[in-house]
């Protein structure tokens, strides 16, 4: 009989694959390299299954350990969210945030949902925007807590997430053939915007704009029928869409870093509690 596995095994397992190697995964979790070996050895004898191959330098999973994988995050997510309810101050309060539909959709439900959770008497106002509409919003005291994608004119702001930026088409689209490239893409203004028409210009490739939208749902509408290209976080990608890349004439896109910022006029202690959550969450998703 297989016996209950322990947290901190789990927890050396996940490190070590989102690491790589039995060093780096030691830094990672406060072990010493021997002791993350004797984890994963033991954790191995557990299940009866090896869970890496190759070298100490350059792990990979075998079918077990990627079968395993998907467990050990679900059974650590449970774990850390019953440590943060139980170890939760019992504080209430009204916190307004702000966020672009696009991350609010794809970045932040699993995170408000477990900070709901752990502290249910927060309750948590949900205003969706461009972060340059946002970051108006917190001049004027309209919102406590934004999370936006990060401009110049932002001036100081918590960097909690590198994301990358992919161009995206419907499944069946040849984008390979279209000559100019037919974009959907936010109004003039937008940071996403330009990096793509930048981008395009620097390989000389011809473009044109089939569809403009304020929101994430009019920029999969176009994708989704076919209509046009267009440029998303890498947190967007999903099965109703492919990526494109160099095959198919798009050139790379640099990342854009996710940011946090407070209201200039000071915040509550749970609007705080909050912000310092979801730093926390999007800092240690952007590993996963």
């Amino acid at each position: 009989m297989i016996p209950d596995l322990e947290i901190p095994l789990l927890r050396t397992f996940v490190a070590v694959n989102e690491t790589g190697s039995i060093t780096s995964a030691g830094r990672q979790v406060g072990r010493t390299q021997p002791a993350v070996t004797h984890q994963m050895h033991r954790l191995e004898k557990a299940l009866g299954k090896p869970l890496f191959e190759g070298d100490r330098r350059h792990l990979t999973l075998t079918r077990e350990g990627e079968m395993l994988l998907g467990y050990a995050r679900t059974l650590l997510g449970l774990n850390d969210e019953i440590r943060e309810r139980f170890q939760a101050p019992d504080i209430a309060g009204h916190v307004r945030l702000g966020v672009p539909d696009l991350y609010a959709a794809f970045l932040l439900p699993a995170v408000l949902g477990r900070f709901s959770r752990a502290y249910p008497q927060i309750e948590i106002e949900l205003r969706c925007s461009r972060s340059v509409h946002l970051h108006a919003a917190l001049q004027r005291d309209e919102i406590d807590v934004a999370v936006m994608t990060q401009q110049p004119e932002f001036g100081s702001a918590t960097v909690v997430r590198e994301e990358p930026l992919i161009w995206v088409a419907a499944r069946d689209y040849p984008a390979g053939v279209s000559e100019p490239l037919p974009l959907a893409l936010l109004p003039s203004g937008s940071i996403y915007r330009q990096r793509a028409l930048d981008a395009l210009g620097h390989v000389g490739r011809s473009w044109t704009i089939t569809a403009v939208s304020d929101s994430i749902a009019g920029l999969q509408a176009a994708v989704y029928a076919g209509l046009a290209v267009s440029i998303f976080p890498l947190c967007a990608l999903n099965q109703h869409v492919r990526r494109l890349g160099r095959a198919d004439g798009l050139p790379d896109l640099p990342a854009m870093n996710i940011v946090l910022q407070r209201s200039p006029s000071g915040i509550e202690p749970a609007a705080e509690h909050l912000a310092q959550y979801i730093e926390a969450e999007l800092s240690n998703s952007a590993h996963l």
